[in-house]
């Protein structure tokens, strides 16, 4: 597609008239309240398990790699199962339920190692589920619209994790002292979630028949541009180590804990404000130059927070981090769904998940090691020469294959 520049882009796919399916504002919803909940726990799990229960930097790594690991590998399995199964929406609530009810029981733990377990059952849940849902997604929208409506169910998510993390910082401010207390209430906004999914969520009733029939069950990635795609993400997700290194690192600058939640909704914040009109821009733009700007910011606020030494720095890295999300979540989801054929858009979004999550096993945990021996500059200057390194591959990828591929498409289906 031709460029009608960054500024114009925006505002004229946004603007478009097709209309969004209902399917995609419901599952921007059950994304907004699974969120909501996750995001009273996550921004707050690093210090629980640091002060409460007696862990290290180096355990925190491993917690964190393993879950999003094991997420990667229920994805896969998933994704690989919803190209044939006949009712993908069966898979979407049962992943949502594993984590919504296993998810709170984090108030109960006695040691570091019954978080890992919970950690477990509740990525488990989000493998399940996501493959599907993203596949349920594209075949519901015309490849003219992926990026916006990606975008869009990205955004309802960010804005729970808004929403999650004021709700925590006020309830500590006000009526909760223990932590605990606070993780058993943000089971309320799960089970929403789940009776949502369990109300509204269908399969497509127009969906190809080879998508769920005919289509025979392969192990492998996606041959062609993606399996080259596949490679360079997967050097890009070694630098991506968790989150919960962030939060460690603007506690380290003197963001005070009560703060931290805050500093957590600033971030969300503008991964909800940017991810939608970022995604929409993939649409006109084209998405391997969105999703570029991404990850050279995401090498360059590394760097900067490797050199940062005040509150103030950590305030404005971490709302600059939220833009990293904002363009590449949507338009990475569009960018496959555009580029595998239908009947095997799950296998995809499955072996993308898989790579994701597995290649932040080794980054969690190499950057711990180093975070522990060497500090925080060294581990964060590392992520960033590793992330620069995949973007200028991603660079050349994009200069050797210029044009998308025509993807056969069976259209939208209607919700």
């Amino acid at each position: 597609m031709q460029s009608s520049g960054f500024l114009t882009g925006i505002p004229e796919m946004i603007m478009k008239s097709k209309a969004i399916p209902t399917s995609v504002f419901v599952f921007g919803l059950v994304s907004f309240l699974t969120d909501v909940s996750s995001d009273m726990i996550y921004p707050l799990l690093p210090l629980f398990l640091v002060q409460y229960l007696g862990a290290g930097q180096g355990f925190i790594g491993l917690v964190e790699g393993f879950a999003e690991s094991t997420a990667a590998f229920f994805t896969l399995l998933s994704g690989l199962w919803a190209d044939r199964a006949r009712d993908r929406s069966k898979l979407v609530l049962f992943g949502y339920s594993l984590s919504s009810f296993s998810r709170p029981l984090v108030a109960l733990a006695w040691n570091p190692w019954v978080v890992f377990l919970i950690r477990f059952s509740d990525r488990m849940g989000k493998g399940i589920r996501t493959a599907p849902r993203d596949a349920l997604i594209a075949d519901s929208v015309p490849r003219e619209n992926r990026g916006r409506a990606f975008g869009l169910q990205r955004s309802m998510d960010h804005a729970g994790a808004v929403l999650g993390p004021l709700l925590a910082s006020l309830l500590l401010a006000t009526v909760i002292k223990n932590l605990r207390h606070l993780f058993l209430l943000a089971a309320i906004p799960g089970i929403m979630a789940v009776i949502l999914v369990a109300w509204k969520v269908r399969e497509m009733k127009s969906r190809p028949q080879s998508a769920a029939s005919s289509a025979g069950i392969s192990l492998g990635p996606p041959s062609g541009k993606l399996r080259i795609y596949f490679a360079i993400l997967f050097l890009f997700i070694l630098s991506c180590s968790s989150d919960a290194f962030l939060l460690l690192r603007v506690g380290e600058l003197g963001v005070r804990p009560a703060l931290i939640p805050v500093i957590w909704m600033l971030f969300n914040l503008v991964k909800a404000a940017t991810t939608m009109p970022l995604g929409a821009l993939s649409d006109s733009w084209g998405r391997r130059r969105v999703l570029l700007i991404g990850w050279f910011i995401y090498a360059g606020i590394y760097a900067a927070f490797a050199l940062a030494h005040s509150v103030a720095h950590a305030w404005l890295l971490f709302g600059l981090y939220g833009l990293f999300y904002g363009f590449t979540e949507g338009t990475e989801r569009a960018f496959l769904a555009d580029y595998a054929d239908p009947h095997e858009r799950g296998r995809a979004f499955g072996w993308h998940y898989f790579i994701v999550g597995w290649g932040a096993l080794p980054a969690s945990l190499l950057f711990g090691l180093i975070y522990e021996r060497f500090g925080s500059k060294a581990a964060f200057l590392t992520s960033a020469c590793i992330s620069l390194s995949a973007a200028a591959l991603l660079f050349c990828f994009m200069r050797c294959f210029p044009s998308a591929p025509k993807v056969r498409s069976s259209g939208p289906v209607p919700a």
